[in-house]
């Protein structure tokens, strides 16, 4: 099922740009991270999900590449760009290979099923 995204067409020539722009800098910083390193886990603190990706990560022996945006009152209009970018609603967000492969129950899920392991043979 494709994602429901609000059509470019139907946001006014007037505020486009404003939209388009609004905390760029932060999602095209993930894009560069997601483009140079096999796993990226994009997190907050305070919260300990992305502590528990990290953790699984090291204890597998698989290099990763971590970003951290603010804590629960900090940098929340930041974190929800990367929502809006990316469509998943926590933190954290893991990326394998370029592919978001969701949070950190998702990424418990494929370590121990052993698909991430055949991910980044891949």
């Amino acid at each position: 099922m494709p994602r429901h995204v609000l059509d470019e067409s139907r946001i006014h020539p007037a505020v486009r740009e404003r939209v388009a722009a609004r905390h760029r800098d932060v999602v095209d910083e993930v894009e560069a991270a997601v483009r140079a390193h096999a796993v990226v886990v994009v997190g907050m603190r305070a919260n300990p999900y992305p502590r528990k990706a990290c953790q699984l990560l090291q204890r597998a022996g698989i290099a990763h590449h971590y970003l951290e945006y603010g804590g629960y009152l900090s940098e929340w209009r930041r974190r929800n760009a990367l929502k809006m970018w990316s469509g998943w609603p926590t933190f954290p967000m893991v990326f394998v290979q370029g592919l978001l492969v969701g949070g950190y129950d998702d990424l418990k899920a494929l370590h121990d099923s052993g698909e991430l392991a055949r991910m980044l043979k891949g």
